[in-house]
């Protein structure tokens, strides 16, 4: 498919200049903001002073408000809290003046029935915290069972089959996070169990390569039916010296799986040209263990201020303004969009010139992070996707707007593990823009951004 681009970058600096100068500057770096920007981008200058951090945080506020009355704590996909944040953002996209649909879909839900499970029986019995020490992995199989535990008896991560010879059948595989340099693809949560699975383990525990606990997903419904946990590398590291010393343990695991709809909410602008036209996306649902305020109420809140600061100006191309839903079972949403207009509407996806996403951009002890969409910094490989043409120019004028007002920036990998995944699976440039989750502030990064080194980027996630 050829792509369109016809200039309408100079079109979409609005969308991303916003999010630039407004929602990632810290409070220390409050006076950069007086500095002259990249001449460029001088004409979104009204744009981004009518969008406010106070008109972020009031959105952000609501979405809090929906996951404290709704019962569960969380805004996940198809619960009451998700609903009514659905219902706020159609309601405000309305009153800003845009073109508002539903756009539904099905999907697999998979969640906790009731809390999963995870013992040491000996030596030293303890019971460990749900949410806190180990969780389910979604899509994990159900299952209870009390057995010992091994590792792979080659390497601890047991991404080959051949890491698998002579476990003993029966036990529960004890599993590294984490890809051998020399395996092909990202050896996923899905491909350990799997192969723990074929060599007859009874239930499997991925512990983490970093510290902190695992709550992950195997990514879809599986084959195997065998439980699987994620957990902390403190504790995966106390129970690898274990192995062979008598270590029994316990994992249960108890979850829904079942064919739910939800909804995307799309919101076209009245005006610009339909030819080119310009995606900003974010999700809307949490996962199931929280309200998601940063991940993802950030992204979806800026969007909303965006679209209210965008009411009655003139743009030349249309911008489809997409809060996209059930992302965290793995970008559902925006991956039923997508794949419905390359079945039915064809034309329209060769309309789309790029996507920018916006995905956990409130980080409190952030970085200034911006895909690296040229792949320059991340050559593609394991866990790099490759960035269409057109991916490099928006990265370059993030860094361009950056630069101009004095703030410092990074680039992330491009991994395609959010919402613009399955646009640049179709050839559609994508850039945006990330503030950090599970990973560690480094030292060099606490210089240059403040916060605190040794600390993860979102201590919540």
């Amino acid at each position: 498919m050829q792509r369109k681009h016809k200039g309408v970058l100079t079109a979409a600096l609005a969308a991303i200049t916003l999010v630039s100068g407004g929602v990632l500057v810290g409070p220390a770096e409050a006076d950069s903001s007086k500095k002259k920007p990249p001449s460029n981008l001088s004409m979104t200058s009204g744009y981004r002073k009518a969008v406010t951090v106070d008109a972020i945080r009031s959105h952000q506020a609501a979405f809090q408000s929906f996951a404290d009355n709704g019962g569960t704590g969380n805004r996940v996909a198809t619960s009451a809290a998700n609903q009514a944040s659905i219902d706020y953002v159609v309601e405000k996209a309305e009153a800003a003046g845009l073109d508002v649909t539903l756009d539904p879909f099905e999907f697999v839900f998979n969640a906790d029935v009731t809390p999963a499970v995870m013992q040491r029986i000996s030596p030293n019995p303890t019971t460990y915290v749900d949410g806190v020490d180990f969780a389910s992995m979604t899509f994990s199989p159900n299952g209870d069972v009390t057995a010992g535990v091994q590792l792979p008896s080659g390497d601890n991560r047991g991404c080959e089959a051949a890491d698998w010879a002579g476990f003993p059948a029966g036990s529960i595989a004890l599993v590294q996070r984490g890809t051998p340099a020399t395996f092909p693809v990202a050896c996923t949560f899905a491909i350990k169990a799997q192969n723990a699975a074929n060599a007859g383990a009874v239930g499997v525990i991925v512990f983490n390569n970093v510290p902190g606990t695992i709550n992950g997903t195997l990514g879809g419904p599986v084959s195997f039916g065998v439980p699987v946990l994620g957990t902390s590398q403190a504790i995966g590291q106390e129970w690898s010296t274990q192995v062979g010393a008598g270590l029994t343990a316990r994992i249960k695991v108890n979850r829904v799986n079942e064919t739910r709809t939800s909804y995307n909410v799309i919101a076209d602008t009245p005006g610009g040209n339909p030819d080119n036209v310009v995606v900003v996306g974010a999700h809307l649902d949490s996962v199931s263990r929280g309200p998601g305020i940063n991940d993802n109420g950030s992204g979806s809140a800026a969007l909303l201020a965006m679209a209210e600061a965008l009411e009655g100006r003139a743009i030349a191309n249309k911008v489809r303004f997409a809060w996209w839903n059930a992302e965290e079972f793995g970008l559902l949403g925006s991956a039923a969009y997508v794949a419905q207009l390359k079945a039915e509407q064809p034309a329209e996806l060769a309309d789309i010139a790029l996507n920018l996403n916006f995905d956990m951009i409130g980080s409190p002890n952030y970085v200034r992070f911006v895909y690296d969409g040229d792949n320059s910094a991340f050559p593609v490989g394991t866990g790099v996707a490759d960035g269409p043409d057109g991916s490099g120019l928006i990265e370059k004028v993030f860094y361009e707007f950056f630069g101009g007002v004095g703030l410092a920036s990074e680039q992330t990998p491009f991994n395609g593990r959010s919402d613009y995944g399955p646009f640049i699976a179709e050839g559609i440039p994508a850039g945006g823009l990330f503030t950090g989750a599970e990973g560690v502030k480094t030292a060099s990064q606490a210089e240059l951004f403040g916060g605190v080194a040794g600390v993860a980027y979102d201590s919540c996630y």
